[in-house]
């Protein structure tokens, strides 16, 4: 019984004149990467408003650390309640003194602000001459600025006498959370103020940061733009025309994916 020799396979050449496909250019395929990568950028950003939040800081308050037109990263899972399981998964933290976080504005809850934590419950704040007292000793504040020459009377020898309007939260911090001339911070809340030290509205102006109104801790600037606050609060039609003209020239190119730490205290 012979065998049947198997069937071979031949290569068929191309037709004449049939052109051959063309490689991409090495162009195209990082044209393509950075594409697929800038849009799962955004996906990750904006579709995990749970996780992480996009900010923009609108004032000079945390400067010379965060600057006006400097887009954050917001963690949100940095403070949430640790469950059983999670607790042993994700880097949950308490509130510490010294951490920059993101918050409801206890005036505003629509508005969100973004301070340095100075003092967690229990602590006894103070300020003289501009120099922040905490539970009596004197703060080594290497991440402040001060901007003024002269010495505000309720400012910068805080708590005093006010020499503004203050809102009802601050009138009651001073009413019934001051002992021996020292804020105390009650449970529950935090004591806030702005790395610019003398042009910052805070815990001195509008009392005490709830808990609850903690959304998070920026991470890193993702990008930052030199732009006024008017722009950075409501995108106005003058500020696309300006991002269209001057993209790459007001963009702070430097402080790109620049990570932000806070400070210990």
């Amino acid at each position: 019984m012979s065998r049947k020799n198997p069937k071979r396979q031949t290569a068929v050449a191309p037709r004449a004149g049939t052109p051959s496909p063309k490689p991409r250019p090495a162009g195209d395929a990082f044209s393509r990467g950075v594409a697929e990568w800038t849009f799962n950028f955004i996906i990750l950003i904006f579709a995990t408003g749970t996780i992480a939040q996009p900010f923009v800081i609108p004032t000079s308050s945390m400067e010379d650390n965060l600057l006006v037109g400097d887009h954050l990263i917001v963690d949100r899972m940095a403070y949430a309640p640790a469950g059983r399981l999670t607790g042993h998964l994700l880097p949950y933290d308490q509130v510490k003194r010294g951490d920059i976080i993101v918050f409801r504005y206890p005036m505003n809850i629509k508005e969100d602000y973004v301070k340095r934590v100075i003092g967690v419950p229990g602590d006894r704040i103070h300020l003289v001459n501009k120099q922040v007292y905490l539970n009596g000793k004197k703060l080594d504040e290497p991440y402040k600025v001060h901007k003024s020459s002269y010495v505000n009377v309720y400012r910068d020898n805080f708590p005093g006498t006010p020499d503004v309007n203050l809102p009802p939260p601050a009138l009651d911090m001073l009413e019934h959370h001051v002992v021996n001339g020292e804020v105390v911070v009650p449970p529950g809340h935090y004591f806030a103020m702005g790395d610019n030290r003398d042009n910052s509205a805070d815990s001195r102006y509008w009392g005490f940061v709830p808990r609850e109104n903690i959304k998070g801790k920026p991470l890193l600037v993702y990008w930052s733009y030199d732009a006024p606050t008017e722009d950075l609060v409501d995108f106005t039609a003058g500020h696309f025309v300006d991002l269209v003209q001057h993209f790459f020239t007001k963009t702070r190119w430097r402080r790109t994916f620049m990570l932000i730490h806070g400070y210990p205290i």
